[in-house]
């Protein structure tokens, strides 16, 4: 009952699932691609263009000042969100994908011809494709774990892959596709004893669980504003504060200088090398907001409800006639918000249309990890995910929602 009544109050917070799609009501179940924002993320949006715009750390103007005050605030709360030591450690991007980015284009110094980089299988493509262009252009070796049926990691192989000569190991925290939560304490304590350097995309974590820096001595933890019910187009990339300080910049232009001549540029301090050209000012300063609602609601809390909500949509699933589970497995702290499916002689697509139409948001196709598609022998998935603001009786409507869909495309 508390639930029940605490959520409707969240849900009253957001002013989208209020609306309309073909006179159905929205059920957004797309969480995993972006959450939908609260109306104190809206109005700190309108409120930062009606008081407070300005570029910043460049003028000794008022508004300028003001402005640059506030995204360092942000920084200083990020930090503490995930546990980091130092403010400096925290750098703006435009979200994950261009964190990846950022690492594997400003790694040239430490990766050779011979040398080796693991990933997995289950990588969202922002996590695939930098790595493999960076191999290709050092001809260094890519090396790929391969997971279980059941969606895990094969640790096994991992720990026979793993050598003197692995230089970077890059994996997800949760797999976008399988929703499940990798082992990634042991993968960074393991890959440390190699001396190799890891980064973990941390995409599909910030709204789900805790995260800890100091916890998992990691080198670089990346994510998104969007997934955490914050502004798209702004990210972090987390990086030890030694490592950083040894990288050189991939971008080059205003903010991230500290002296131009006509003979040399010499880089400012961290984390502003970094940061070259105007940020999204606007972006880091409302995301404030996104990180004050799910510290207003607790991530323990979140994270105890969104479990016994996919729990319960994967007991509904199931009991569905030829509908294929992927990265099913029955230990919940091991499995995230994100439920992916197929049902048999049915697309994946043709079925999404069938939901859409219905009122039901939800993602088909490969889901930006093709390797993962080709490993499993499909073309593609559905999937469904979920926040704080979905409930049971939305997944009570998926499921008759998907049986309706069955009987329409078996016609």
């Amino acid at each position: 009952m508390f639930w029940e009544k605490k959520i409707q109050e969240i849900r009253n917070q957001f002013p989208i699932l209020k609306e309309k799609i073909y006179s159905h009501p929205l059920v957004y179940m797309d969480n995993a691609a972006t959450t939908q924002k609260p109306v104190q993320v809206i109005n700190a949006s309108q409120y930062y263009y009606s008081r407070l715009n300005s570029n910043i750390h460049r003028a000794t103007h008022f508004l300028s000042q003001k402005a640059t005050y506030h995204v360092e605030q942000v920084r200083k709360k990020i930090k503490k969100f995930i546990h980091a030591k130092h403010n400096s450690e925290v750098i703006f991007t435009k979200g994950t994908t261009e964190s990846i980015n950022l690492v594997a284009n400003s790694m040239n110094f430490f990766i050779n011809k011979g040398d080796e980089i693991i990933i997995s299988c289950s990588e969202h493509h922002s996590n695939f494709v930098p790595w493999q262009i960076l191999c290709q252009r050092k001809e260094a070796t890519l090396k790929i774990i391969p997971i279980q049926k059941n969606g895990l990691i094969e640790l096994k192989t991992f720990d026979l892959l793993i050598s003197k000569k692995t230089k970077i190991v890059s994996i997800p925290h949760i797999s976008n596709v399988l929703g499940i939560i990798n082992p990634i304490k042991y993968i960074i304590d393991k890959s440390h004893e190699y001396g190799a350097i890891v980064l973990i995309d941390g995409a599909q974590v910030p709204s789900n669980l805790c995260i800890n820096m100091e916890y998992l001595n990691v080198d670089f933890y990346v994510f998104s504003a969007h997934k955490m019910y914050g502004p798209t187009g702004v990210g972090i990339l987390y990086g030890r504060k030694k490592i950083l300080n040894q990288m050189i910049p991939y971008q080059f232009g205003g903010e991230m200088v500290e002296k131009v001549s006509l003979q040399k540029t010499t880089y400012s301090e961290i984390p502003f090398k970094f940061e070259a050209g105007t940020p999204n000012v606007e972006g880091i300063i409302v995301w404030s907001q996104a990180i004050d609602f799910i510290e207003s609601i607790g991530i323990l809390n979140i994270k105890s409800y969104i479990e016994k909500l996919t729990s319960y949509a994967i007991m509904k699933l199931k009991s569905i006639k030829k509908l294929i589970l992927y990265g099913n497995i029955d230990d919940f702290s091991q499995k995230s918000s994100i439920i992916s499916f197929n049902i048999e002689n049915l697309h994946c697509f043709d079925i999404g249309v069938i939901l859409d139409r219905l009122g039901i948001a939800v993602r088909t196709g490969h889901l930006c990890a093709q390797p993962l598609m080709n490993f499993l022998k499909v073309s593609g998935m559905i999937r469904v995910s979920f926040a704080i603001y979905n409930t049971f009786q939305e997944v009570d409507y998926l499921y008759k929602c998907l049986i309706k869909a069955k009987k329409i495309l078996n016609h």
